[in-house]
């Protein structure tokens, strides 16, 4: 079956072979942290996928982007269809064709490459590795955009958001469950202590800008010229599924139910 922690790897390999230049297995075998008999296998499955693997004649691999044909996924669609991944067992071959669709036609492509950031990709794999021996850790100078601060946080993390922007976790200092975002956490510390308040731990998914649920929600239309839906974008990339160009008004028309309006109302607050 594949679990999150595969599947968070598959992705990174994916964007790694689609950057120039072609990776040796070496190469490959240190980027993963692995050996080159497991580098193989992650090769192997690939293929099975259906993606467009490739070795030059120096024995160097890449993946050939290709485009979609029009394919595209809504968001409602890609997660269940990943879901569906995550169930399925291994023979599948359905499995194998949906992964690379959802890739090929997703969000998917825009996640590997927030993943392949070294420091995001290392604290997501120390993360996932705390959940996986339920062990408290220390989010080594998070910036909060709440407290508007820089400070460490003990945690005890359970889970991803579908995108891995942001990890939930209770945090026993608040007794609160929390969202934290990946690109403001410094490192992650291990602590060697096991979780004390895991009855407590309760999901929390956050919104496109990583506020998460406080009891109300909020309809949010923007109407953005380019360089300011740009700007947005880069900041909270995952306004992007949600915004789509309207060419009689030439702007960027973002249209989603958000949990907090700070973000918009930073946007239009005196400079």
């Amino acid at each position: 079956m594949l679990n999150q922690h595969k599947i968070l790897r598959v992705l990174q390999l994916i964007s790694y072979l689609q950057e120039a230049p072609h990776k040796t297995i070496n190469q490959l075998a240190t980027f993963l942290d692995s050996t080159e008999r497991t580098v193989y296998r992650y090769l192997d499955l690939l293929r099975e996928c259906g993606f467009d693997l490739h070795k030059d004649h120096n024995q160097r691999y890449y993946i050939e982007q290709q485009p979609t044909d029009g394919i595209y996924f809504t968001p409602e669609e890609a997660e269940l269809l990943k879901s569906l991944v995550l169930s399925t067992g291994k023979s599948s071959k359905l499995k194998d064709s949906l992964l690379s669709k959802i890739y090929m036609g997703s969000e998917l492509p825009m996640v590997a490459t927030h993943l392949l950031h070294a420091k995001n990709g290392k604290a997501v794999e120390r993360l996932t590795k705390a959940m996986m021996n339920k062990e408290q850790v220390v989010l080594k100078k998070y910036q909060s955009i709440n407290s508007e601060s820089i400070s460490d946080r003990l945690v005890e993390p359970f889970g991803f958001t579908e995108n891995y922007h942001t990890v939930m976790a209770f945090e026993p200092s608040t007794q609160k469950n929390k969202t934290y975002n990946i690109d403001r956490i410094g490192s992650v510390e291990y602590t060697g202590t096991v979780f004390k308040h895991e009855t407590l731990h309760e999901q929390q998914i956050p919104d496109v800008f990583g506020f998460a649920f406080s009891g109300k929600k909020y309809p949010l239309r923007l109407e953005l010229p380019f360089k300011e839906f740009l700007l947005l974008k880069d900041r909270y990339p995952l306004i992007a599924p949600f915004t789509n160009y309207h060419p009689k008004l030439d702007r960027y028309v973002l249209e989603v139910e958000v949990n907090d309006l700070r973000p918009v109302e930073e946007m239009v607050s005196p400079r």
